[in-house]
C-alpha cells in the first residue's frame, strides 16, 4: 500500500501563510537575482516556481535579473578578461557587446521560457524598452586613491515606472536585464543591484529581495553561523564601516540604502542555495535571510523576536 503523507501538514502549513497573503495580494514585489541563479535548468527553475506561486496568489512580481558568471565565462570564451573594480564591472566597446548578448538574449529568453512552462504570463523588457530606465554614462570615479573609468557603464537619472505599472495592471510580470542607453543612443550595462533599487522604489514596491549566493549579510565574512537576521541603515553602516562586506556586497548595500529611502518598506537578502528560501522568507516571520528597513522602530515586536 503506497505511503501516503500527513495531509494537516499541508493545510497547517497554509494557514500559516493565509495572514500574510492576505497582507501582500495586490501589492508590489521586486526580486533581483543575480546570474548565478540562473546557471543551471534545477536552479532556474527552483527560482521561478517559487515566484509563480506570488503571481498566482495576486502579489505583483517584477523581476530582474543579472548575468555576471554567463558574462565572465562568455567574454573568457572570446579571449577577454573580465575585469571588476569595487564589485563593479568594467564595460568597453567588446564587453558590452557580450552583455546584451547573454544578457538581453541567453538569460532573459531562458527565464521567460521556465515562466511559459509554470503557466506565468511574462515578458521581458530592458531599461532600454520604452525609456524604463534613463541613464548616463558614469564618469571616472575616484576608487581606494585611484581614478577609474568603467567605460560603457551607466548611472540611473530616473526610472519611469509607468511602463511596468501598464504591464503588471494586465497581469502581465515584467523580467527586467539591467541594460539602459543615453540620450545620444549609446547602450550602457548598469548594475542590477542598482536598477533593482530604483524600480523597487519608483514603484513604491512593499518588497525588494534580493537573492544571492551569500545566507545574507553576515558579520563575519568568514563564518556562515554569523548571520544578522534583521537591521538598519545605522546597522548597516555599520557593518560596512566593520569591514563586513566583500566586494560583492558593497554595490548590494548600496542598493538596500538607495531603495528603503526612496520608499521601499523592506528589503531581504536571502541565498538562492537555500531550499524555497523565497517564499519562506515572504511567508513565515522567521525567514531565512537578513531584513533590513530603514529603522529598528518600523519592526513589528514579532520582527523584533527573531533570534
Amino acid at each position: 500500500m503506497p505511503h501516503r503523507t500527513d495531509p494537516s501538514l499541508t493545510v497547517r502549513a497554509l494557514r500559516g501563510a493565509a495572514p500574510y497573503v492576505r497582507l501582500f495580494k495586490g501589492k508590489t514585489f521586486v526580486v533581483k537575482a543575480g546570474g548565478a541563479v540562473f546557471a543551471d535548468p534545477a536552479g532556474t527553475r527552483a527560482l521561478i516556481e517559487q515566484i509563480a506561486i506570488l503571481h498566482h496568489l495576486g502579489i505583483k512580481v517584477v523581476l530582474v535579473h543579472g548575468g555576471g558568471p554567463q558574462l565572465d565565462e562568455m567574454q573568457r570564451s572570446l579571449g577577454i578578461e573580465p575585469r571588476m573594480v569595487g564589485g563593479r564591472r568594467v564595460t568597453d566597446e567588446r564587453s558590452l557587446d557580450v552583455t546584451v548578448m547573454v544578457l538581453n538574449g541567453l538569460i532573459n529568453t531562458r527565464i521567460l521560457a521556465t515562466c511559459r512552462e509554470l503557466g506565468v504570463s511574462a515578458v521581458g523588457i530592458s531599461g532600454i524598452d520604452a525609456g524604463l530606465v534613463r541613464a548616463r554614462r558614469r564618469p571616472p570615479v575616484e576608487v581606494n586613491g585611484q581614478s577609474v573609468d568603467y567605460g560603457l557603464v551607466g548611472d540611473v537619472e530616473a526610472i519611469d515606472p509607468s511602463v511596468l505599472i501598464r504591464q503588471l495592471e494586465a497581469g502581465l510580470m515584467p523580467v527586467v536585464s539591467p541594460l539602459s542607453s543615453d540620450g545620444e543612443g549609446c547602450v550602457l550595462n548598469i548594475n542590477a543591484d542598482t536598477i533593482a533599487a530604483r524600480i523597487g522604489a519608483a514603484l513604491g514596491a512593499e518588497k525588494l529581495i534580493l537573492c544571492t549566493g551569500a545566507p545574507g549579510i553576515l558579520e563575519d565574512l568568514s563564518d556562515p553561523g554569523s548571520l544578522v537576521s534583521y537591521t538598519d541603515l545605522a546597522g548597516l553602516a555599520r557593518l560596512q564601516a566593520s569591514g563586513s562586506f566583500a566586494d560583492g556586497m558593497l554595490p548590494k548595500a548600496t542598493a538596500i540604502e538607495g531603495a528603503l529611502r526612496g520608499g521601499v518598506k523592506r528589503v531581504h537578502v536571502i541565498s538562492y542555495k537555500v531550499p524555497d528560501s523565497l517564499l519562506a522568507e515572504v511567508f513565515t516571520n522567521e525567514g531565512t535571510g537578513t531584513l533590513v528597513v530603514e529603522d529598528i522602530g518600523a519592526l513589528t515586536p514579532a520582527e523584533q523576536a527573531l533570534p
